[in-house]
């Protein structure tokens, strides 16, 4: 297993990371067992999730996700073989949201009971809060990691001028710094991130932990006409945003490069994107051993430089 340090820390990663958000949502506590099994089994070992997980379903209050994997911890043993990440910032309702120091405080010691962990790996901001200093979020970072709760912190949807401020903070008040950063991120949606954030990590050695990797589903091969766009709920939002002329010409190239390697199209997109500068491990995620074994075998893909080169040019923007 190619494992990679996450930015300048020594945090080592598996080339994918588990997106927990399935977890205690679309898939049951026996399930989401079964999953993160399968998924140290096979050699992986980076998980991420949120205090915000699953909030949006109704009846949940978020920290759904963070309890099954608490649960899967305690009885698994296996603590010591995984990087748990998860975030902070989000709404959780009652005011608690953003990130002021108070509410990072609050929103740790809760994450670690919900994990059933004396420390987090890899704490992140959620996504950038402009109505707190950066220094006053840090400084709560950082002294975090002082008390040994946390070992690594990541930012979460910060645009590329918000990441280097906070980077050149860390670096003025000697604090830790944001070592990786989690930005959407795929082989359609690459414009937001190529422009500017990757050059920024790719220079300051942040490691990127791309999320939405196979564009909600588009990427797989799955919707390729109005008609399958009714498979699925979310469907009709796939296809409105990626089934246009680009999108095709995008599915048409991972069917070729399929072809050639004999993968599918999925694996071929997240293998892709596992090869881009600073990436350091795409998140994905599934709620079956068989859509689990898909994203091993994407791990173990490695596309030849002339594959590579034509799947960024069919997806460059029109």
């Amino acid at each position: 297993m190619d494992y990679r340090n996450l930015g300048r820390s020594a945090l080592k990663v598996s080339p994918l990371c588990f997106g927990g958000n399935v977890f205690g949502w679309t898939a049951d506590e026996k399930t989401s067992f079964s999953l993160l099994d399968a998924w140290v089994d096979a050699g992986f070992n980076f998980i991420d999730t949120a205090d915000v997980y699953s909030r949006w379903v109704p009846g949940h209050t978020g920290g759904e996700s963070e309890t099954v994997i608490g649960r899967w911890l305690k009885q698994s043993g296996k603590r010591d073989r995984v990087v748990i990440a998860t975030k902070v910032g989000m709404d959780m309702g009652e005011g608690r949201i953003g990130l002021k120091p108070q509410r990072i405080r609050e929103a740790v010691e809760a994450s670690l009971r919900r994990l059933q962990v004396d420390c987090i790996d890899l704490y992140q901001a959620h996504k950038d809060d402009e109505s707190t200093p950066l220094a006053d979020t840090l400084e709560t970072f950082g002294a975090l990691v002082k008390e040994g709760k946390v070992r690594v912190i990541g930012a979460s949807n910060y645009s590329a001028a918000r990441l280097s401020e906070a980077l050149e903070t860390s670096r003025r008040l000697g604090l830790p710094r944001y070592e990786s950063l989690q930005p959407l991120y795929n082989l359609y949606d690459r414009e937001e991130f190529e422009r500017e954030l990757q050059p920024l990590c790719v220079r300051e050695q942040v490691g990127a932990i791309g999320y939405y990797s196979l564009a909600s589903g588009f990427l797989t091969g799955k919707y390729r006409s109005e008609a399958d766009a009714a498979k699925s709920p979310r469907g009709a939002m796939v296809v409105k945003k990626y089934l246009n002329e680009r999108g095709r010409r995008i599915l048409a190239a991972l069917d070729d490069a399929a072809r050639h390697t004999g993968a599918t199209p999925a694996q071929v997109a997240l293998a892709w994107t596992i090869a881009q500068p600073a990436v350091a491990s795409p998140i994905a995620s599934a709620t079956s051993l068989p859509q689990l074994a898909e994203l091993v075998r994407a791990a173990q893909l490695k596309l030849d430089g002339e594959t590579l080169k034509r799947l960024t040019r069919a997806s460059a923007a029109d």
